[in-house]
């Protein structure tokens, strides 16, 4: 207990600079979507108190955040114990060349995962709510249930992403590679539970219908952690990557949709949740929905 103590101080300080990192990260994160967006988002949020916009960026800087870690989620000099038996017993800070190399190396990762995360977004939006304009609904109708929507893209693309960074071996290319299947399997996904569901998905979430969105929202993050957990890893040859790949995401499209067929009659033995969503807007089973399926998703990360 006393060693581990003392291994922690000594990492602390270190750590210290991914955490001020973190938030350097994420002003730059602000100033990129300023910059990429044609309106003012300082005045939706204060002077029309835009709530689906607030929405929106609340998962954009979510997905930012989940990115970062997964850059920082390495062997790294920044995060791993100092084993110099000359140091045994002593404050060793460890800002060594090695740690700085690590440093710069987690800021660059961030700072292209910023690119790939907003450049994504437009992309997935276009595929997943392809029938609607994502910059009307949220910035002129102020429609929430679109901004929760790009929230959950946000936050599902940033795990792609950082999947997609994690581990040793390979290089950009099997990082952009895989990049690339998991946004895929997201876009898939998202159309699969448009035709697996009784009501008409653009229709509600234009409509400003929030549960619908908090529901489909719940269902990309879900997916997104599923494909987080197919791209995660080391990079040990193509096959045997490719195969797990396919294999998880297989998985994972059966798991959910039996989950969202069980949690039907389990949860919610004498409703429709269908009719809940689409017809009585309930938040409440939107939300327990939604969690019903990042939970399970979450289960099946951890436990194979």
């Amino acid at each position: 207990m006393g060693d581990a103590f003392i291994d922690s101080l000594e990492l602390f300080p270190r750590g210290l600079v991914y955490v001020g990192m973190g938030v350097v990260v994420m002003f730059l994160a602000k100033l990129v979507q300023d910059f990429m967006t044609p309106y003012k988002i300082g005045d939706q949020l204060t002077h029309k108190d835009n709530v689906a916009l607030a929405v929106s960026i609340t998962g954009y800087y979510l997905g930012i955040i989940i990115v970062f870690l997964g850059a920082l989620y390495q062997p790294l000099a920044g995060i791993r114990p100092v084993v110099d038996p000359a140091d045994i017993g002593a404050w060793n800070l460890g800002f060594t060349p090695g740690y700085w190399r690590d440093v710069l190396e987690v800021f660059l990762y961030s700072i292209a995962g910023i690119a790939v995360l907003n450049i994504a977004r437009i992309v997935v939006d276009k595929l997943v709510l392809y029938k609607l304009s994502t910059e009307k609904e949220i910035i002129t109708d102020q429609n929430t249930g679109t901004g929760v929507v790009e929230a959950g893209v946000y936050i599902a693309v940033g795990l792609v992403i950082a999947g997609s960074i994690t581990g040793q071996g390979g290089g950009p290319e099997t990082s952009l590679a895989f990049l690339g299947l998991g946004l895929a399997v997201l876009v898939i996904y998202t159309l699969f539970y448009e035709l697996t569901t009784p009501f008409n998905l653009h229709e509600e979430i234009e409509a400003d219908n929030v549960a619908v969105g908090v529901a489909l929202a719940g269902n990309m993050i879900a997916i997104g952690i599923v494909t987080f957990k197919a791209v995660f890893g080391d990079f040990v040859g193509w096959n045997e990557a490719l195969a797990g790949f396919f294999t998880f995401a297989i998985v994972g499209f059966v798991l959910l949709f039996g989950v969202r067929q069980i949690a039907d009659f389990v949860l919610f033995p004498r409703i429709s949740v269908a009719q809940e969503l689409a017809v009585d807007r309930n938040l409440g089973v939107a939300f327990i929905m939604a969690g019903t399926v990042i939970s399970v998703s979450a289960i099946l990360f951890f436990a194979v």
